[in-house]
């Protein structure tokens, strides 16, 4: 999937168009100068495209900020790693010392630039715009960020201008793809060369060993996949070093492509705030996961010590809790092909279609039994269920008022499908649609 970088000085509209692009507020947004740090990731569709989109820190130099020579390299590292730059400048200000620097940048990146001059949401402040063809980067394209006007063409342009989706004939297109993820140092490098049977990643002790996602095809055992070891995601606070920032950018890409990500945990710490980050943007991507446990023969046992550990990672979990669980050690070689055969059956419920005539057999006489609540002296009543044809389960249910049904009836839907239907380790989604 393509990468696109919106950069310039700080206080030009950035993370307000970031917003609008991904269709939702998760960019904090405010007047003052140099709010946002950190980059924020998203994913926006335009004419059948989709593609990740990133927001960037404000570039600066020589400002009073104590920020300003990390979010610089972010900014540096963010156009490096984008295939295409979203370049934001401000009519009402003009052309200034911090746009000519950064135009500088960008020409000598040699990256696709689509130019923005934003708050141009007036007639008269068109003309101020005009200044900007003197950066020498092309086309530009007004727009106000606020309201959305313009919007619709920069998008066509940015569309345009995206390198084509490669088309040409991958040997290995249409496996499986399977992503180690997880923190650094939980072992995730250490089971790529376990299942590969092969010293093909470099492995320490030390945190942040792998800088890159690695693909290997496999075949082996009657198992046939791509294999993605990634970079471990750590908290955005213990972030430092430059390389750690492409590693970081680079898993999550690695979990957007994939199908089904294994997710490791380290037994003796836990499911911590990280990791359930990570599980979180699992199920953001709407990905299939298996977790597995490794380092289990570090952690004290006795008889019941198994069903306790999995009932409080189960209650970490929840509402998503229908997730396989495999306890290994990989120094071991314990239980190596048993995360292999979880990964599958779950790849295998992530891509099955259910025929209609099976759903609406399975649930209608359920729904019937206990239909949604009354609203407002209004029944719902749910007429067929469909499966969707997306990369994810996801089905709808059509019905004469959708807007009444909650989520809380929505999870009892779910837990419906669940029972009926193999669908472990797969994140499903529901719609409510109008007959």
């Amino acid at each position: 999937m393509s990468l696109v970088a919106i950069v310039g000085r700080p206080n030009v509209g950035k993370s307000t168009l970031f917003n609008r692009l991904v269709g939702m507020r998760q960019a904090i947004v405010d007047d003052t100068a140099g709010v946002t740090r950190d980059r924020h990731y998203g994913r926006c569709e335009w004419c059948g495209r989709e593609f990740s989109v990133v927001d960037t820190g404000g570039y600066t130099t020589n400002s009073d900020d104590v920020f300003e020579a990390a979010i610089r390299r972010q900014v540096e590292i963010a156009i490096d790693e984008a295939d295409l730059i979203l370049f934001m400048v401000e009519a009402a200000t003009g052309i200034t010392d911090y746009d000519s620097e950064i135009a500088d940048v960008l020409r000598r990146s040699r990256k696709p630039v689509v130019l923005c001059v934003n708050k141009v949401d007036s007639g008269e402040k068109m003309y101020d715009a005009y200044q900007f063809y003197s950066l020498g980067l092309g086309e530009l394209f007004s727009i106000s960020a606020a309201n959305g006007s313009g919007t619709g063409d920069l998008l066509d342009a940015v569309v345009a201008a995206l390198p084509k989706e490669e088309d040409e004939e991958d040997p290995h297109a249409g496996l499986p793809r399977f992503a180690i993820v997880g923190k650094p140092n939980v072992g995730k490098s250490s089971l790529t060369n376990a299942l590969l049977g092969e010293e093909r990643n470099i492995v320490t002790p030390v945190a942040g060993t792998t800088r890159d996602s690695i693909s290997t095809y496999y075949n082996k055992f009657g198992h046939e996949f791509m294999l993605v070891d990634t970079a471990g995601i750590r908290r955005k606070a213990k972030v430092h070093e430059d390389l750690e920032f492409y590693s970081v950018m680079r898993s999550i890409r690695a979990i957007e492509n994939a199908d089904v990500c294994i997710m490791m945990i380290d037994a003796t710490t836990g499911m911590e705030a990280q990791d359930m980050n990570i599980f979180n943007l699992i199920l953001k991507n709407r990905k299939g996961c298996v977790v597995v446990v490794n380092k289990w023969d570090l952690f004290i046992k006795d008889s019941n010590t198994l069903k306790e550990y999995t009932n409080a990672l189960k209650s970490r979990l929840a509402p998503f809790d229908d997730v396989p669980i495999v306890f290994t050690s990989v120094v071991k070689m314990q239980r190596i092909q048993d995360v292999l055969e979880a990964a599958e059956r779950v790849y295998a419920n992530y891509t099955q279609k259910i025929p209609t005539a099976r759903l609406n057999e399975a649930l209608l006489p359920i729904i019937e039994e206990t239909p949604p609540p009354a609203w407002k002296g209004k029944y719902v009543k749910v007429k067929y269920i469909t499966q969707l044809p997306t990369h994810f389960p996801a089905f709808a249910f059509f019905c004469n008022l959708p807007q009444y049904i909650k989520d809380p009836y929505k999870r009892f839907l779910e837990n419906q499908l669940r029972g009926h239907f193999q669908l472990t380790g797969c994140p499903v989604q529901i719609y409510c649609r109008q007959k």
